[in-house]
């Protein structure tokens, strides 16, 4: 009894002794079969990357009146709750960024215009301000001499029109692209109950049109709490800026907060524009190099403030993004699309976070009004 007792044990010793069996290889079929549907959804990245290229005078507008009216879903819905027509509404809308876009141009063009005037004695007092930095310059020619790229003369000339041109047509959008930008968002606003429907009406499952709805009802409330608390925050940065400027003593203390507000959108690139400008101004301004970092230094400890401590807190941990996340979509969406590309990397962020989150995360939330 007792040795036949023993036997089992001893072939379940030996049993868990011996290795596991080795996956099955795969066959040349199966490998070709996956390594196709690989190279499909390559191809398919490639190529709809070209379309946001080739289509950008398109697409651009359309995507941002796209998330534009998503953030004034919410405001847009409860005008139609106290009886506002949805036309009255989406022409007030379209209004106001017109008025917006018309103030902003108005705060800007004019001290621009007395710059540009003002451009062959700003030119003098650049040239007696970096005197002293003329050795540093000679140094450097002397060993572009030496190694066989002579033939600079000294001096330095700038032409304006082949500055400005590039730069002019780099931040101002096109004339058609504002049109379908207005026209779009007009629409979107117009028709956004429609718009609604239809896309939840694109599922049939009804497990799928509730998670439809969840989603459209988180991004919609997340892009509006993200881009109107920045909106308001990016006020606040420009009313400083502004009031800081006049403060330090500089002449057009109104373009400096206005540049403030519309570069804090972008992140890392808008700031470190502002800085660029606040240094060159205070160069020209101030009588030395000293005083004219004061302001850059006093900007770069202010947006630091706000975006490592107030926007944070503000909008929540809830939507905190990693640095190298936003990072690299800055970076892609700048390459792609410009600046407008740039303001709309972090939206595009959080409608992928909003989405991943419906659906990796299996938790029933609350069901919409």
């Amino acid at each position: 009894m007792d040795s036949a007792q023993a036997r089992p044990s001893v072939v379940r010793a030996r049993d868990q002794s011996e290795p596991a069996d080795p996956p099955p290889a795969m066959t040349p079929p199966a490998f070709w079969r996956q390594a196709s549907q690989f190279a499909t959804v390559g191809i398919f990245v490639i190529m709809f990357g070209a379309v946001l290229d080739l289509a950008r005078a398109v697409l651009l507008p359309i995507v941002c009146a796209a998330v534009i009216g998503t953030m004034l879903s919410p405001l847009g819905r409860r005008a139609a709750q106290r009886g506002i027509p949805s036309g009255l509404f989406a022409t007030a809308a379209v209004g106001f960024f017109l008025l917006l876009a018309q103030g902003l141009t108005a705060m800007v063009t004019a001290p621009l215009i007395d710059w540009i005037g003002r451009m062959p004695e700003l030119a003098a007092v650049l040239h007696t301000k970096l005197q002293p930095l003329e050795r540093g310059m000679a140094m450097l020619h002397s060993l572009q001499s030496m190694l066989g790229a002579g033939g600079a003369k000294p001096g330095m000339s700038i032409d304006l029109a082949a500055l400005l041109q590039p730069t002019v047509a780099f931040l101002t959008p096109a004339i058609g692209e504002l049109l379908i930008f207005l026209t779009t968002l007009f629409f979107i606003l117009l028709d956004r109950a429609d718009l609604r429907r239809n896309m939840i009406l694109l599922f049939k499952d009804q497990e799928d049109r509730l998670l439809a709805i969840r989603i459209l009802n988180d991004v919609e409330r997340n892009l509006s709490r993200y881009i109107g608390t920045v909106t308001v925050i990016n006020l606040c940065v420009g009313l400083i800026t502004a009031f800081g400027a006049w403060l330090l003593g500089f002449s057009s203390p109104a373009l400096f907060g206005a540049l403030a507000y519309v570069c804090n959108y972008i992140p890392y690139i808008g700031p470190a524009v502002v800085v660029v400008v606040l240094f060159a101004a205070g160069l020209v301004s101030f009588p030395s190099l000293a005083y004219a970092a004061i302001a850059p230094l006093l900007f770069v400890a202010l947006t630091t403030l706000e975006g490592h401590f107030v926007t944070p807190n503000i909008v929540g941990r809830r939507l905190t993004l990693s640095p190298l996340a936003v990072f690299l979509s800055l970076a892609f969406w700048t390459w792609l699309w410009g600046p407008i590309g740039a303001f709309l990397s972090v939206p595009f962020l959080i409608l992928g976070l909003v989405i991943a989150r419906h659906l990796t995360d299996g938790e029933e939330a609350e069901l919409p009004e």
